[in-house]
């Protein structure tokens, strides 16, 4: 599996939220919070689009893993740290980047959230040392906070096969054929 490949050291064990620090990015970490029964959503977008939320707020039915999230959000850092992203920030860039097309606006009705979504996976990239960041974002969402490897049930996996392009013979490895497809939409 990609997963165990490039990132051994990644361990999601039973707790609310992962933070992974990026390999490439050693002063950067990368923050996810799933959140399912969430009521204030189109709260939760409006302050995302005017800045008071500094995070990607992902639809979870279209993300297999927490794993293909870190993908995007590691390329996302790169992205912004060489000045080549395609959007306008770097949490735009990482819901641009779980997407298999290079459509911007296509991204976005894909895997951001809606007004009507009842889950939310939060992602946050910080500096290592910042809590109070998360704690305020958690106060936000009007939902229940469940564990991020609870994500998989979520997922709406014939929406992200379809869109992928997955063949029946990816089935059993449906996030390496992901994150492959995420890795070169770029080069095709």
């Amino acid at each position: 599996m990609l997963e165990s490949f490039f990132y051994p050291q990644i361990r999601f064990s039973s707790v609310m939220y992962s933070t992974q620090e990026l390999e490439l990015f050693p002063d950067r970490t990368v923050t996810q919070l799933l959140f399912k029964d969430v009521k204030n959503a189109a709260e939760l977008r409006k302050n995302a689009m005017e800045g008071k939320i500094n995070g990607a707020l992902i639809n979870p039915s279209m993300i297999v893993s927490p794993f293909q999230v870190l993908v995007a959000a590691n390329k996302a850092v790169h992205l912004h740290s060489t000045g080549k992203m395609k959007t306008r920030s770097l949490y735009s860039e990482i819901i641009y980047n779980l997407s298999p097309t290079n459509n911007i606006s296509e991204a976005f009705k894909r895997f951001g959230m809606s007004d009507s979504d009842s889950a939310v996976l939060i992602v946050l990239v910080h500096l290592k040392e910042e809590t109070q960041h998360m704690t305020d974002i958690i106060a936000k969402v009007d939902g229940q906070q469940i564990p991020i490897e609870d994500v998989s049930m979520l997922t709406d996996t014939a929406k992200v096969k379809k869109l992928y392009k997955t063949t029946p013979q990816e089935d059993t490895c449906l996030l390496d054929a992901v994150v492959c497809r995420m890795a070169t939409k770029d080069v095709m």
